[in-house]
């Protein structure tokens, strides 16, 4: 078990720590690569995941409504909690719901369980992101128009995979391929840019940090054992939400706090120390997850 959970951990926290290094001393253009990674990589490697035929995506309706009512149900929960330290329930709540499914979700997902694991983790990642551009918008600023989804790359990637899959229009092999292979990128260059986020930490805010680390993954873990039951998931999907709701703050929050200038350092730091926490939490997931046989 311990060999799974460091053959899993290690490349994330070692691709994770070549980003730290490499800008700690060359400062490169993370918002320029993070601009790239998600008009270009994510989508296609979200296209190519969704449209391939050989991926039954009926199977993962339920694991996706258990994804939006761990993210949804983490405001809830978090709520009282929010009022009980005196924090703005816009800085601190979106945080608390919307992960880091893609940065560490995929890259975490696919080397504890393969290939295999791919297309759950892109419906996860996709639910939290069409979440997160909805009502995270929403809660940010209620005027946000919902249509400025349709603008978004990975959700055009999203409809047009999915319309693809269910028409059972045949995709070339080549070009399955080659989208396969530009959107392979996204995934180490996701924890490439996390590493380099990390440079950013501000402690100031470390109280809020430190309590966003644990409440992160305590509220999806506490929503997502009930939801096993009640869902009857089994193996991959069952393994893939419990990884998916122990999952820390995404970095997006800070990049959306900063532009909705929704008191950014505090949610920097909820962010940063949260994904900081994560070098205890996941690998203590893992192994509950190894241990029990799941996946």
């Amino acid at each position: 078990m311990l060999a799974q959970i460091l053959s899993t951990m290690l490349p994330v926290f070692l691709i994770t720590a070549c980003g730290t290094l490499y800008g700690r001393y060359r400062s490169p253009d993370i918002k320029g690569l993070n601009t790239l990674n998600m008009e270009l990589f994510v989508p296609m490697l979200v296209f190519a995941v969704l449209a391939d035929q050989q991926a039954p995506l009926q199977e993962y309706a339920t694991l996706a409504l258990a994804a939006a009512v761990v993210v949804l149900g983490s405001g809830l929960l978090l709520w009282p909690v929010a009022r009980f330290f005196n924090l703005d329930i816009r800085t601190f709540l979106p945080p608390m719901m919307f992960n880091n499914s893609g940065n560490m979700g995929i890259p975490v997902l696919v080397l504890a369980f393969g290939e295999a694991a791919l297309p759950a983790a892109v419906v996860l990642f996709i639910v939290e992101m069409l979440l997160h551009f909805s009502v995270g918008l929403k809660m940010l600023n209620p005027q946000t128009p919902v249509w400025r989804l349709l603008k978004i790359p990975v959700v055009i990637a999203s409809i047009a995979g999915l319309t693809v899959n269910m028409s059972g229009l045949p995709m070339p092999d080549w070009s399955l391929e080659a989208l396969n292979m530009l959107g392979g990128v996204c995934i180490p260059l996701m924890l490439f840019t996390l590493g380099v986020r990390m440079l950013d930490v501000d402690f100031s805010d470390w109280k809020t940090g430190l309590l966003g680390a644990v409440a992160c993954p305590a509220s999806g873990l506490i929503l997502a054992w009930p939801l096993i039951y009640l869902l009857d998931l089994q193996g991959l999907q069952l393994a893939a939400l419990w990884v998916f709701a122990a999952l820390p703050p995404a970095v997006l929050n800070y990049m959306v706090a900063e532009q909705y200038q929704q008191e950014p350092h505090k949610v920097a730091s909820l962010v940063l120390i949260g994904n900081l926490g994560s070098l205890v939490v996941m690998p203590v997931v893992l192994g509950l997850v190894f241990t029990a046989g799941y996946g």
